[in-house]
């Protein structure tokens, strides 16, 4: 999905290094606790990457059997990386760690409207990086990074809630 069109949505976007592991995780688990709230209407939501390498494909094998095991079937994703637009069109781009960030810093044109944060920000366990299960051979890693990302989304959403006017 394309960046927030209507002004009235809020939008989010999730970005990595990849685009494959952990923000297609994050944007599946935001996806499906928004619909479960019944408010994917009020939201436009998206995941991209910091760099090109998997450019137009899917996630990863093991990002989609987590999302399976966890009860997420019908997500789909193709692998796409951040563009200028994304810094006017989304309210708030997460980043997942700390190079994330500074990466997203280098490239936010002067005068955007996204906020950039540290989704682990949210994390009522205080966790603040959520590391990358790429490079392990474990599925608990994804599974780890399921668990966290859930924590996060659903402190930010209650945030936003509070905050609301």
């Amino acid at each position: 999905m394309a960046g927030a069109e209507s002004g009235s949505k809020k939008s989010v976007l999730f970005i990595c290094l990849g685009n494959i592991c952990r923000s297609p995780i994050t944007e599946a688990v935001f996806l499906d606790i928004i619909k479960k709230k019944g408010q994917r209407d009020q939201w436009n939501v998206d995941s991209a990457a910091i760099g090109d390498w998997h450019v137009g494909g899917p996630p990863d094998k093991r990002t989609m059997k987590t999302l399976k095991k966890k009860g997420i079937e019908n997500y789909q994703h193709v692998v796409r990386q951040i563009n200028v637009e994304d810094f006017y069109n989304f309210d708030v781009i997460f980043g997942m760690d700390k190079q994330n960030i500074k990466d997203l810093k280098d490239i936010q044109p002067k005068g955007s409207k996204a906020v950039l944060e540290m989704l682990g920000t949210y994390d009522p366990e205080c966790k603040l990086i959520i590391e990358d299960p790429y490079y392990g051979s474990r599925i608990e890693d994804f599974e780890e990074v399921f668990d966290h990302v859930v924590r996060c989304c659903e402190a930010y959403l209650k945030r936003i809630q509070t905050e609301a006017p």
